[in-house]
């Protein structure tokens, strides 16, 4: 099922005067910035579709399109390490760090239970943010391949449409300083988008509340947030690193929590074929396979709410099954 966003954002004000250009690095953050520009301008998403956005490399033409940008919007170096470098490179005269974002709901790697709320104390709407790089936070780059384990904040806050709400007023506050001529569209657009989100959101939480509570096990620990949202029982991860190649140990120890699990999910761009002996070995059906930050779909504005109904679509459709 998709969401269309861009109709309802078409139909709003038109631009006073060209959007300036802005530079983003995920899909799921492309998507939320497209809808706050509207029919000011795209943005320039880095992460092409595919692409690994924890271990990525940038083009020659990139690195100008980020050097040129007037605005840079990114999760920050806890999702995106590589972009650190070519940002103090850079030197953009303006960058929003979204995981800064004030009253944002976050949550630690450490924190097994999902109950560290973490309402973020930096302020960042606005803000011109140069002194983003030294954050405490995982750096994705230093995988240990047999034994990872994540540390610090998990970053995929986007997964909680909560969060999403709270980018998009961010976005819009930010547009708005650096292009005060279009800031009525960008206010417009973004209330239009955050009252989709919410009610997305209560779609979601509507179709997995009746299966939220049966055990679950998927490809690697990036669903802290959805689990943590909408009260999904997660009875572990194959993986417990974005990149990391399991140990025999874990796979022992997901194999004994597969037992009396649902379903096991693989994911998008990972061979499905560990997640197929799991499934296989536990007697567990094999879900469809998942796309947390949407590196499959089409990168414009509707991704992010596509992403996410196809998410709790292909969760449904495995915890939902008779045979």
């Amino acid at each position: 099922m998709r969401y269309t966003i861009s109709l309802l954002l078409a139909s709003l004000a038109t631009p006073a005067l060209a959007a300036p250009s802005v530079v983003t690095d995920i899909a799921p953050v492309t998507s939320l910035v497209s809808q706050v520009m509207g029919t000011t301008g795209k943005p320039t998403g880095l992460l092409p579709a595919g692409a690994d956005p924890h271990h990525f490399q940038m083009r020659p033409s990139q690195a100008g399109a980020l050097q040129d940008a007037d605005l840079v919007i990114w999760l920050g170096p806890e999702m995106t390490p590589w972009l650190t470098g070519p940002l103090e490179a850079a030197n953009p005269d303006a960058m929003l760090r979204l995981l800064n974002t004030s009253g944002l709901h976050l949550l630690s790697y450490a924190d097994d239970d999902h109950d560290d709320h973490d309402d973020h104390g930096h302020d960042d709407h606005g803000e011109h943010d140069h002194e983003g790089h030294d954050h405490e936070g995982h750096d994705h780059a230093d995988h240990d391949e047999d034994e990872h384990h994540h540390e610090g904040t998990d970053p995929h806050a986007w997964l909680n449409p909560e969060n999403a709400v709270l980018w998009l007023d961010a976005i819009a506050t930010e547009l708005s300083e650096i292009d005060p001529e279009n800031a009525e569209t960008y206010r417009a657009n973004a209330n239009a988008a955050i009252a989709a989100t919410k009610e997305l959101d209560e779609k979601l939480a509507a179709q997995l509340a009746p299966v939220a509570d049966q055990p679950i096990v998927l490809f690697h620990d990036a669903y802290n947030y959805l689990a943590d949202h909408y009260g999904l029982n997660v009875a572990g991860a194959i993986s417990a690193g974005d990149a990391s190649s399991p140990s025999a140990a874990r796979l022992a120890e997901i194999r004994a929590s597969a037992g009396p699990a649902t379903c096991i999910f693989p994911e998008k761009q990972h061979d499905p074929k560990l997640a197929q002996q799991m499934a296989d070995d536990a007697g567990v059906h094999l879900g469809g396979a998942l796309d947390p930050e949407g590196t499959s779909l089409t990168q414009d504005a509707d991704l992010y709410a596509t992403m996410m109904q196809d998410l709790v679509d292909t969760l449904t459709d495995c915890m939902t099954r008779k045979d």
